[in-house]
């Protein structure tokens, strides 16, 4: 079997290769100003073939760190549909649910119904604009460290060098017939797969309904074939993207990589590699007689062990590449790599590419992570927030809604007066019965609620609503604005909407 490694970088082989002329190549010229972002390409690499990336496990600071948020993540995702939220009697008691079937989403002490979805939306564009903001400050930095497809594919890969190896093992794997121990590793590796899957599908159904039954109903097997089906999509899609897709997810299938034109920062702190320092690759031995006849000889020992253990498998020695998630994991392969030769880190680091091209000129380098773009977006980051938590503060518990009849609009009455009649909907989102007191303002006309003559107080249950038949007479019509307001028993919940009385 021939294995091609995509590396999108330079050609080599698995095998191990010559690599004198590779070590003449020079420094990755890009404009003195913003560059073009490099795209990933199939390598070709002698009659060798492999038509996934195998990324290698690396240690260091960036790979604790992703640990740590994988860890983090799947415990909220994990965990959240189990906790318990006290929202009093005839309500759900998940803390956070997003319950269709009766058109609410719970969040703890946070209720959204259908006519505050304004609510969903200033959170969609709030989160919108972090992820601009984190791009602002590290890249693709959301990518490498906290997005589902990166930690789903974390964990994937765990369960694979487990079983199966590191990548050297794995692509010696790949060379070599199927034997029985063979079949037995793959087996186990895709049965960890498929139970991590069916954990990831059935966790996410658990957020749409009470998680604790769903769960008995799955032991004792009375789940409804609708549950059982969604179970299986989603366990098939985390199936399918973090043991196969992975890579191309990240950089064909998400939208974002292909934004990174157009919102790359060159102050921004991203993964790069300093050239003025790494070039002329060329071996530790070498570098030493090199250096020892008084010519320059770069600190990259052109080891290969940065595209290694890159995820994307991409060659960040070739400059910016809009595929590039952020991870860090090549900062801490050639960190290690530098350590191990008696050299100073950072060969390849988080830096700014205008960083890199003042390194090129021998100039100090500028930290400016404080600058109009990032104080613009953090303003708008806090603005936004602080907008939706004054929202969801004064929320009103209750709605009201006025329909004006369409036909007739007004019915003009034998003594000379105007009628127009009216649906009135009293909506309470609370979760104990209301009494409402109903009013007008504007006009001067008299009121009757069809069926309220002695105009008693109007009870809406709790998670409920009441339509009214309302009436106005106006003794002396003319064409004008009505107010109907609602109050509460207690006086807080005044909820007021507004239609038009016509005189003809």
């Amino acid at each position: 079997m021939t294995v091609i490694e995509i590396d999108h970088s330079r050609t080599r082989s698995t095998q191990g290769q010559d690599k004198q002329g590779l070590n003449k190549q020079s420094p990755n010229k890009q404009s003195p100003n913003k560059p073009s972002l490099n795209k990933p390409r199939l390598n070709k690499a002698g009659a060798k073939g492999l038509a996934r990336v195998v990324p290698q496990s690396v240690s260091g600071p960036m790979r604790r760190i992703k640990w740590a948020i994988l860890v983090l993540t799947l415990s909220i995702y994990y965990v959240t549909p189990f906790l318990r939220w006290d929202r009093g009697p005839n309500a759900p008691g998940q803390a956070v649910l997003l319950d269709f079937a009766h058109g609410r989403l719970y969040a703890f002490f946070i209720e959204i119904w259908p006519q505050d979805l304004y609510l969903v939306t200033g959170l969609l564009i709030l989160a919108s604009v972090i992820l601009i903001l984190a791009n602002a400050f590290a890249g693709r930095v959301w990518c490498g460290f906290a997005c589902p497809q990166t930690v789903w594919t974390d964990l994937f890969l765990l369960v694979e060098r487990l079983i199966e190896g590191d990548r050297r093992q794995r692509l010696k794997n790949m060379e070599t017939p199927l034997n029985a121990m063979r079949v037995v590793q793959i087996g186990a590796k895709h049965a960890a797969w498929i139970l991590i899957s069916l954990a990831t599908g059935g966790t996410l159904i658990f957020y749409f309904t009470d998680a604790p039954a769903l769960v008995r109903a799955l032991a004792t097997g009375e789940a409804s074939t609708t549950a059982l089906t969604w179970i299986a999509v989603f366990a098939g899609t985390t199936y399918g993207l973090a043991g196969f897709a992975r890579e191309q997810v990240c950089t064909f299938m998400c939208p974002w990589p292909r934004l990174q034109g157009a919102i790359w920062d060159p102050e921004a702190f991203t993964v790069n590699y300093r050239d003025y320092r790494g070039e002329q690759r060329m071996s530790a031995k070498k570098a030493v007689e090199v250096r020892a006849r008084g010519e320059r000889a770069g600190d990259c020992v052109d080891c290969g062990l940065c595209v290694n253990v890159c995820p994307i498998g991409i060659d960040i020695r070739e400059g910016p590449n809009f595929a590039c998630i952020n991870c860090g994991l090549c900062v801490d392969a050639c960190d290690g790599v530098m350590t191990r030769l008696g050299r100073p880190r950072g060969l390849i680091d988080y830096e700014s590419w205008d960083n890199i091209e003042r390194g090129r000129r021998d100039e100090a380098r500028v930290s400016r992570l404080l600058r109009p773009k990032t104080v613009a977006l953090t303003a708008i980051t806090v603005g936004l927030a602080a907008g939706l938590a004054v929202l969801l503060a004064t929320k009103s518990t209750g709605a009201i809604a006025v329909l004006h009849d369409r036909d007739p609009l007004a019915v003009t009455l034998s003594d000379g007066s105007v009628r127009n009649a009216y649906t009135v909907k009293l909506l309470n989102k609370a979760a104990v019965p209301r009494h409402y007191t109903l009013a007008i303002q504007g006009i001067d006309a008299s009121m009757t609620i069809v069926g309220n003559d002695d105009g008693s107080p109007i009870t809406v249950e709790a998670d409920g609503s009441e339509s009214l038949r309302v009436t106005l007479t106006m003794a002396v019509p003319k064409d004008a604005n009505v107010v109907f307001i609602a109050r509460d028993e207690t006086g807080r919940t005044v909820l007021s909407a507004s239609d038009r009385f016509v005189a003809r």
